[in-house]
């Protein structure tokens, strides 16, 4: 069994004022998709200067803390915040949906692109191989907070949470989704780019690897306990959330495809 390292969720306190952890690997995961854009921007659209690109960064990270937060409140646990509104604010406690985010992100380039008359999968396929860097970044910080642990397991990797009221070794279900969810995507999406890919070929390819990592990952992970298993004491809300994205990325791919070899025709 694994020590768990138990670093304080508060990476900066000064005075009254407390910066966590769970906050900054949001920074790092938008300024490394920033940057990484940015080194991308001249092959995407020579005619976009950093300017553009900082807006669409700015869209972009408001639809992912708006979404993100507003999908956790509505896919995981809407009575608690209709009891207490002021919990949407408390960000810092972790308390944000994948799911939620991936909407509002969707939303968000929408917009811009009628704004800058590009097609939403136009800027989707853009920043689909950059979005792994904040979910691999994100994910760290729910291991930091020691929240979305796995169960309770004899794997020689295991480790007991500070947060786990029984104290029992788990699967650090936070790092597997990192694996995954940041590294891997990150590696396949990246090498499939290196060539020219049909519009909505890259979004679909996403959708699909990161809808098959995460329901994997959920058979392990302890579900939201307001929520617990939706179905056949092994489906959770994760699950159920990510089989439209497992499909609809296979639509996509085919679909894009099939456009082009009509378009090649």
């Amino acid at each position: 069994m694994l020590t768990f390292p138990n670093i304080d969720p508060v990476a900066i306190a000064l005075g009254p004022l407390k910066i966590h952890w769970y906050g900054l690997m949001y920074l790092v995961g938008i300024g490394g998709a920033w940057w990484l854009a940015s080194r991308r921007l001249q092959r995407f659209d020579a005619s976009w200067t950093k300017d553009t690109l900082s807006d669409f960064v700015f869209w972009v990270a408001m639809g992912i803390i708006l979404g993100g937060r507003l999908g956790y409140v509505l896919f995981y646990d809407l009575a608690a915040y209709i009891d207490n509104p002021l919990l949407v604010l408390r960000i810092w406690e972790g308390g944000m949906s994948f799911h939620g985010g991936f909407l509002g992100v969707m939303l968000a380039v929408w917009l811009f692109g009628r704004k800058h008359n590009k097609s939403l999968f136009e800027l989707l396929d853009f920043i689909a191989p950059l979005v792994p860097i904040g979910l691999g970044a994100g994910r760290i910080g729910n291991f930091i907070n020691a929240e979305l642990w796995g169960k309770a397991t004899d794997v020689s990797w295991a480790m007991v949470f500070p947060t786990d009221p029984e104290q029992l070794a788990r699967h650090p279900s936070q790092l597997y989704q990192f694996a995954l969810e940041g590294v891997a995507l990150f590696v396949i999406l990246w090498l499939y780019t290196r060539k020219p890919r049909p519009t909505m070929a890259v979004s679909g390819m996403f959708a699909l690897f990161y809808g098959i990592f995460r329901f994997i990952v959920e058979f392990v992970r302890v579900p939201d306990a307001q929520l617990g298993y939706l179905a056949f004491d092994w489906l959770t809300m994760g699950q159920v959330l990510c089989i439209p994205m497992i499909l609809g990325g296979i639509g996509l791919i085919i679909f894009a495809y099939k456009r082009q070899e009509v378009a090649q025709q």
